[in-house]
C-alpha cells in the first residue's frame, strides 16, 4: 500500500557505528567473511536531504574530508535510491544532499549510514509503503552494515554482519574517537587478515567455524558497565590495520596511558575508539588527546538508527 508522495524535502539522520566486538571467520562463497560482531550506534551522524527531482543526483559536503566520496553509482546512497525506485515501481527521481559527520573510510560505517538514510528518506518522499521489513531486505542487498544503520542501538550481527539480533544495552557508554587521517580500504583489511592467517597467525578451522560473540560481552552490555565491557572488547581486523598503519598502535597506547579503560580499532580502521568510565572521563581524555595533536571527538551510544528529522 503506497502513501502520498511528498513535494517538500525529507531530512533523515543516520548514525555511525563502532564494533564493540568483531570476530572474523572464514571467507564465504559469496566473497564476504563470516562475522560475529556487536555494533553500537554512536552520536556521530550523516544527514541526508532527499528532494523531488526528474533524475538521480547527489551532492556531498561535510565536517570531515569528503574528497574521496564518489558522486556516481559507486555511491551507496545513490544505489539505495535507485534500488528502492526499481523495487517499488517508482518513476520519480531524487536529489540527495548528504552532509557527512562520520569519517570517510574510517571503519565507522558512514557510507552504510548514507545508504540507510537514503532508503528511509526516499521511502518517505515517494510514499512507497514498503515497510520496515522491505527496507531491511533492500539494506542487506546494499551492504553488510546497512541494516544496522537502519536499526541503530546495539545489536549482534552474524552471517556477514547483516543478520541482526538486538542486544540489551543498559545506560550510556562514552567513547572518545581518534580520527586516523588517510582512510583504509575495508576489503584490503580483510585480505590482509587472510594473509596474516595464511602465514602462521592462523585460527584453527574449528575456531573459524565456531564463531560467536562471547557471553561476557553481552553480559557487560546488559549490565551497562564500561568497566566490565573494557576487558572483553576485541577486533580481529586490528592486526591488519596496525600492519598498514604503525601509528595506530601508538594512538592506542597513548589513549590508555591518558586514562581510557581500553582502546580498539573501529571496524576496519583507521579510527580508534576508546571506552571511558563516563562523560567527564571522556571529556578529559578528548581534551588531552587534542592537546597532544590528535583529532579526537567525544561521542556516546547507543543512539537510534536512521530516522526522519522534522
Amino acid at each position: 500500500m503506497s502513501m502520498a508522495r511528498r513535494t517538500d524535502a525529507v531530512h533523515v539522520r543516520a548514525p555511525g557505528k563502532i564494533n564493540v566486538y568483531l570476530g572474523v571467520g572464514a571467507l564465504r562463497g559469496d566473497g564476504y567473511h563470516s562475522l560475529a560482531t556487536v555494533f553500537q550506534a554512536v552520536s556521530l551522524y550523516e544527514d541526508v536531504h532527499a528532494s523531488p527531482s526528474d533524475g538521480f543526483s547527489l551532492e556531498v559536503s561535510g565536517e570531515v574530508d569528503v574528497s574521496g566520496v564518489p558522486l556516481d553509482d559507486r555511491n551507496l546512497a545513490l544505489r539505495a535510491a535507485k534500488l528502492l525506485a526499481a523495487e517499488t515501481g517508482v518513476r520519480d527521481g531524487v536529489h540527495l544532499d548528504i552532509r557527512k559527520g562520520v569519517p570517510v573510510a574510517g571503519g565507522m560505517g558512514g557510507g552504510s549510514a548514507d545508504a540507510a538514510a537514503a532508503l528511509v528518506a526516499c521511502d518517505a518522499l515517494w510514499g512507497t509503503g514498503i515497510g520496515s521489513r522491505g527496507l531491511h531486505e533492500l539494506a542487506a542487498r546494499l551492504g553488510a552494515d546497512v541494516p544496522f544503520a537502519l536499526h541503530g542501538g546495539t545489536a549482534v550481527g552474524t552471517g556477514r554482519g547483516d543478520v541482526l539480533t538486538p542486544a540489551l544495552a543498559r545506560g550510556r557508554f562514552d567513547w572518545v574517537l581518534v580520527l586516523g587521517g588517510r582512510g583504509l580500504s575495508t576489503p584490503e583489511m580483510y585480505r590482509r587478515l587472510d594473509g596474516l592467517r595464511a602465514h602462521g597467525d592462523s585460527l584453527a578451522d574449528d575456531a573459524l567455524e565456531l564463531l560467536e560473540v562471547p557471553v561476557a560481552v553481552l553480559q557487560a552490555l546488559r549490565s551497562g558497565s564500561a568497566e566490565e565491557l573494557a576487558p572483553v572488547m576485541m577486533n580481529d581486523l586490528e592486526a591488519a590495520a596496525v600492519l598498514d598503519r604503525a601509528d595506530i598502535e601508538l594512538v592506542l597506547a597513548d589513549g590508555v596511558r591518558m586514562g581510557a579503560l581500553t582502546g580498539i580499532v573501529s571496524g576496519s580502521g583507521p579510527t580508534t575508539a576508546f571506552l571511558c568510565g563516563g562523560p567527564e572521563a571522556a571529556g578529559a581524555l578528548r581534551d588531552e588527546l587534542r592537546a597532544s595533536g590528535r583529532d579526537a571527538l567525544h561521542v556516546h551510544g547507543p543512539v537510534p538508527g536512521a530516522r526522519v528529522v522534522d
